[in-house]
C-alpha cells in the first residue's frame, strides 16, 4: 500500500485554549505554536477555532509523488477536485465536508519496546509487583491511530476513501459503518452513517492496557464528567479502549493492542452485527456514546449556516 499512516488531524472547536489544555493533560506535548505532538508520530493534533466542533482536516502519509499523481487521477474519476502543491495533495471529502491532505513523508518508525511481561497459568514472566502497578511516568501517547466520523452519506464517504484515496476495507458494521485502513493497523478511519456530519472521536496509541487504565484514571481524577466508556475490548480491531470527552464534546480514546494487517491476503473483512460491532467485552456503551448529547445542537448549527 502506497499510503502508510495518518499524519495528523485538525479539529475545529469554539473553545481552543481549553481544548488544547485538555489534550496536553491527555499526554500530548504542546509545541510553541499550539500544535500537539505524540512521542513517535510528531505533530499530530491541530486545534483551530470553529463555531461548533468539527473535523477540519485529516492528514494521510504517502510514499512518493507518483502516489499523489495516481490519487489525483482517481479522485478526478469520482468527480472530486484536488489541488497539488509540491508534496501535498488536497481534496475535500464530498459527503462529510472535511479536508484531506495527502503528504509525501517518511513512514513512521516505532522503536520496538520489550513486551510487557504478564504472568499466566504455568508461565512466570515477571517477579515482584507488576510493571503497570509501579510505573510513575506520565502517559505519552505514541501516535494517532484513527479517527471516527459520522457522515450523512456512508456510501459516498466510503467511495472517497476506497476508490479515491486507496484505503482498504477491514470490516463492516452491518450497513451502518465501515472500518478503513491506510496502514498495517486494522483501521485508521471508521465512517458511520449518521444524521449529521461530525467528528465522533480520535484514538491515540499507548503501550498496553495498564497505560490505558493509568491514563484514564489520571484524566478522571477531579473530573469524573470526562468519562464516556471503558475499560473494554473491541471486536473489530481487537484493541483495548477507554473513551473520555474533551471540553468541546469530542471523544478521545486511549487504545492498545490493535489488530495488524501487514498483507491483504491474510485478512477477510467481516460483517458485524449488534453489540459485536462495538465491543467484545466490557460495560455496554452508554447512549451518549452511540449518539452524542450535542448532536441536536450540531444539527441546528449546521442548518443555520
Amino acid at each position: 500500500m502506497s499510503l502508510h499512516r495518518l499524519t495528523h488531524v485538525k479539529i475545529g472547536v469554539p473553545n481552543v485554549g481549553e481544548t488544547v489544555d485538555y489534550y496536553e493533560e491527555f499526554g500530548l506535548s504542546r509545541r510553541a505554536d499550539g500544535v500537539l505532538a505524540t512521542s513517535d508520530g510528531g505533530d499530530q493534533l491541530k486545534v483551530t477555532h470553529a463555531p461548533t466542533r468539527r473535523l477540519v482536516e485529516l492528514g494521510v502519509g504517502a510514499d512518493d509523488e507518483d502516489d499523489l499523481a495516481r490519487i489525483a487521477v482517481s479522485l478526478g474519476q469520482l468527480g472530486v477536485p484536488a489541488s497539488r502543491t509540491g508534496g501535498v495533495l488536497r481534496a475535500r471529502e464530498p459527503a462529510a465536508g472535511f479536508g484531506v491532505a495527502l503528504t509525501v513523508t517518511d513512514r513512521l518508525s516505532q522503536h520496538p519496546q520489550p513486551p510487557t511481561p504478564y504472568n499466566g497459568p504455568g508461565r512466570i514472566e515477571r517477579y515482584g509487583r507488576a510493571p503497570g502497578v509501579v510505573r510513575e511516568t506520565p502517559i505519552r501517547p505514541r501516535k494517532l491511530g484513527h479517527a471516527v466520523i459520522g457522515t450523512r452519506n456512508l456510501e459516498a464517504t466510503k467511495a472517497f476513501f476506497v476508490d479515491g484515496l486507496g484505503f482498504k476495507v477491514s470490516d463492516y458494521i452491518a450497513d451502518q459503518g465501515v472500518f478503513l485502513r491506510c496502514s498495517a493497523d486494522h483501521h485508521n478511519v471508521l465512517a458511520m452513517q449518521s444524521k449529521i456530519n461530525y467528528l465522533h472521536h480520535t484514538s491515540w496509541q499507548v503501550d498496553d492496557i495498564d497505560d490505558i487504565g493509568r491514563g484514564a484514571m489520571s484524566m478522571l481524577e477531579g473530573n469524573p464528567e470526562r468519562h464516556v466508556w471503558g475499560l473494554g475490548r473491541h471486536h473489530a480491531g481487537s484493541n483495548f479502549f477507554w473513551y473520555l470527552k474533551d471540553p468541546a464534546g469530542n471523544f478521545s480514546e486511549y487504545y492498545a493492542d490493535m489488530d495488524c494487517i501487514p498483507e491483504d491476503e491474510i485478512w477477510e473483512p467481516e460483517v458485524l452485527h449488534g453489540a459485536r460491532g462495538l465491543f467484545n467485552w466490557g460495560p455496554p456503551p452508554p447512549p451518549s456514546f452511540l449518539e452524542p448529547e450535542d448532536l441536536a445542537a450540531l444539527m441546528i448549527g449546521a442548518h443555520s449556516r
